[in-house]
C-alpha cells in the first residue's frame, strides 16, 4: 500500500495539481489585496468615500449607525454583510478573468507546439546545377 501511495504521489498530474493549488492560493491573496486595497477604494471614491467592508444591513438587533461590521456582529446583531459580498464578487471576477487569460494563452501555445511543422518548399536547383544544365544545352 505504501508503494502504491508513493507511485500515486510521484505521478506528474498530482504534482502539477499541488503546484497549481499553491500558486492559486498565492494568486488569490494577490487578487484579494488588489481588490481590497486598490479597486474598492477607487469605487468608494467614485460613489462617495464609502468603505465597502463596513456596508451592511441590520436584520435584527440594535446597532448604532456607523458601527463597524465586526462590532455589530460582536454586539449580537444579525446583519447582512453586503460590502464584504461585493468585495468577494469583484475578487472572483478578477480571478476568473486572469485564469481565462492564462488558459487562453496556454491553449495557443500548446496548439502551436502540436501543429506539425510545415513542410519546407522544395529547394530549387543550385547555381551549379543550373550552369551545368545551360552548359549541357549549349553542347547539344
Amino acid at each position: 500500500m505504501l508503494s502504491e501511495f508513493r507511485d500515486f504521489i510521484a505521478k506528474g498530474n498530482v504534482m502539477d495539481l499541488a503546484v497549481g493549488v499553491i500558486i492559486g492560493a498565492a494568486f488569490g491573496a494577490i487578487v484579494k489585496s488588489l481588490t481590497d486595497e486598490i479597486i474598492m477604494p477607487i469605487i468608494g471614491a467614485l460613489i462617495g468615500n464609502v468603505d465597502f467592508s463596513n456596508r451592511y444591513i441590520v436584520l435584527s438587533g440594535a446597532v448604532a449607525p456607523g458601527t463597524p461590521l465586526a462590532a455589530a456582529r460582536e454586539a449580537g446583531a444579525n446583519v447582512l454583510g453586503l460590502g464584504a459580498f461585493v468585495s468577494v464578487v469583484i475578487n472572483f471576477v478578477i480571478l476568473a478573468f486572469v485564469i481565462f487569460l492564462l488558459v487562453r494563452y496556454v491553449s495557443k501555445v500548446t496548439a502551436k507546439m502540436s501543429k506539425p511543422a510545415e513542410e519546407a518548399a522544395p529547394a530549387g536547383p543550385t547555381e551549379i546545377e543550373l550552369l551545368a544544365e545551360i552548359r549541357d544545352a549549349l553542347r547539344k
